[in-house]
């Protein structure tokens, strides 16, 4: 796989990173619980119905992935996640890794935390050329350290909605359609197109053929 999507949660591809999936990339979940539906708080889907929605999501993009089902969500310990980014990046050797923004969230700033450490120059770890962050709405909406984007990528806007509807456990007004593509036509408009995802680069190395 040419690109290493990292999510903390299922639907964080979608909602950051639509733009690169395809069949050359794989998304790792890093963990898995049951969802309660924005309409029924009372009602649970189960993890094996939330499964089911990633399968649906994955053929429609046309991407692979794993699922970390022995961590919780919410529950995430740094030290656990870095031998399993470490295991996973030394198996798939990809060009490009793409990590979820240190914001609010606290599954996702431990999920940065233990990727840095994977990502680290090391004799034993493969390095990785091409590393970057994505955004997310609750990153845009809410964030006390704001993620200073400087890298784009065309987006069909209908490819990411019709994916992220997809995910229908996790749909909510917060990551509406309309929302959605409230975000991708700013982000667009920064670079004459009219629509697009952001990313910010952590590490850029060229290679010389």
């Amino acid at each position: 796989m040419k690109k290493l999507i990292i999510a903390p949660h299922i639907d964080d591809e979608v909602l950051g990173c639509t733009s690169v999936l395809d069949k050359d990339a794989f998304v790792y979940y890093c963990g898995i619980d049951e969802s309660k539906l924005p309409s029924d708080p009372g009602h649970r889907i189960p993890i094996d119905e939330r499964v089911k929605e990633v399968e649906k999501v994955a053929a429609f993009l046309g991407f692979q992935y794993k699922i970390n089902f022995e961590t919780k969500v919410n529950f995430y310990v740094e030290q656990e996640l870095i031998g399993a980014l470490e295991n996973l990046i030394n198996e798939i050797k990809p060009e490009y890794i793409y990590l979820p923004h240190f914001g609010y969230n606290q599954d996702h700033r431990t999920v940065f935390s233990a990727a840095q450490v994977a990502l680290r120059p090391h004799d034993k770890n493969f390095f990785i050329k091409k590393v970057l962050v994505y955004e997310a709405i609750h990153d845009f909406a809410w964030s006390y350290d704001e993620l200073r984007v400087n890298c784009f990528v065309p987006l069909d806007l209908d490819r990411k909605i019709k994916a992220n509807a997809l995910h229908a456990s996790q749909v909510r007004g917060m990551r509406s359609p309309e929302t959605l593509e409230t975000l991708a036509r700013l982000r667009g408009v920064m670079n004459g197109i009219d629509y697009a995802e952001a990313f910010k680069i952590l590490r850029w190395v060229e290679s010389h053929n």
